[in-house]
């Protein structure tokens, strides 16, 4: 599938691009080139190190931002696949800097279109968040908002062979800003006590490779227009702190302004629009202009199902749930391999 191609990822450097990159050169030894674009010169640096270029001369990398229009220009000649997983996805550096947010999460989103439309790149995927579906803060907002410029793409490449859609997924598991290797660090030193914002919050659990599969998923059947959701469990932020620190008292320090007790990636209004596809689901564009792309289309190319009516998928609602043991045989190979109970 990837072998012969050229890959761009926008924020390479970036958890998902760590793993994206590794499992391209494990499974795709033939890939011709891939292209780590971002704006940070010593992740790069570091990712270099990691794969040396006598060893990877397909590996390039690209400072560059999003931003830039026409530095994405340059970097994207040739391409034939896009990866975009650039954006500003903390909560908390997104109210504090809400332009910031835009430009990067919104306008950069149109940049990455716009550019993938003049080199008639074939295949684009951008990455979401579940923050994105019922928004209450702006990262989840500006999130939401590049899922409908990626899917109304698809309505205004005119006769290219080009095809936009999106991935979403929950919370990976060890990446920045993870409540995971923070409760590992505050145990690690010698905390009394781990800061729970609520006991009954809940929170999807992805791993690093089931993210890049669903985007492997979504380069080699996309139809174009589609927002693919895994399936994966669901885990109670009170047994990730029994995972970690069983001894620990659980101090409740409430909700913050920007966090949902639960977090979903279908509602039930997507629900009209979502097919099951086994082992994810893809909820399909409400308007689509071109191709005759109807749900019929979408049905046939993939045997799928419509879900039920009135059906949501949530964190607090998933039939499939993390336990205290799974979690703790998770954190090991995925986190830290070294991690033991105390």
């Amino acid at each position: 599938m990837l072998n012969g191609k050229s890959i761009l990822i926008t924020g390479g450097t970036g958890f998902f691009g760590q793993k994206f990159v590794e499992t391209v050169f494990r499974d795709y030894p033939g890939v011709k080139k891939i292209i780590v674009y971002s704006r940070g010169e010593s992740a790069q640096y570091t990712m270099q190190q990691q794969y040396p270029h006598k060893q990877y001369p397909q590996l390039r990398f690209f400072i560059g931002d999003v931003r830039d229009k026409d530095r994405l220009l340059r970097a994207c000649d040739g391409v034939d696949i896009l990866i975009h997983a650039a954006s500003i996805s903390q909560p908390d550096t997104a109210e504090y800097n809400p332009e910031e947010c835009v430009k990067t999460n919104v306008i950069g989103a149109q940049n990455v279109i716009d550019v993938a439309l003049i080199c008639n790149i074939k295949n684009i995927i951008s990455l979401s968040s579940d923050k994105a579906c019922a928004p209450i803060n702006l990262y989840g907002a500006s999130q939401l908002l590049a899922d409908k410029l990626f899917v109304a793409a698809n309505n205004i490449k005119g006769r290219k062979d080009v095809k936009f859609s999106v991935v979403r997924y929950g919370n990976v598991m060890g990446a920045r800003g993870s409540v995971i290797p923070y409760f590992i660090v505050r145990r690690n030193m010698g905390a009394k006590e781990l800061p729970i914002t609520d006991k009954r919050m809940t929170r999807f659990n992805v791993t690093q490779q089931s993210a890049v599969d669903m985007v492997m998923f979504a380069i080699q059947n996309h139809l174009g227009g589609e927002i693919f959701i895994p399936k994966c469990p669901s885990y109670r932020i009170t047994d990730v702190a029994i995972a970690i620190a069983p001894n620990l008292l659980q101090n409740e320090v409430g909700v913050r302004p920007s966090e949902k007790l639960h977090e979903q990636m279908i509602t039930k209004d997507d629900a009209i629009n979502t097919i099951d596809l086994g082992n994810s689901y893809a909820i399909l564009p409400a308007i689509a202009f071109t191709d005759n792309r109807n749900k019929e289309t979408y049905l046939a190319h993939y045997n799928a199902e419509l879900v039920s009516e009135g059906f949501v998928y949530g964190s607090d609602t998933n039939t499939e749930w993390e336990t205290v043991e799974s979690l703790r045989d998770k954190i090991r190979k995925y986190v830290n391999s070294s991690f033991k109970v105390k």
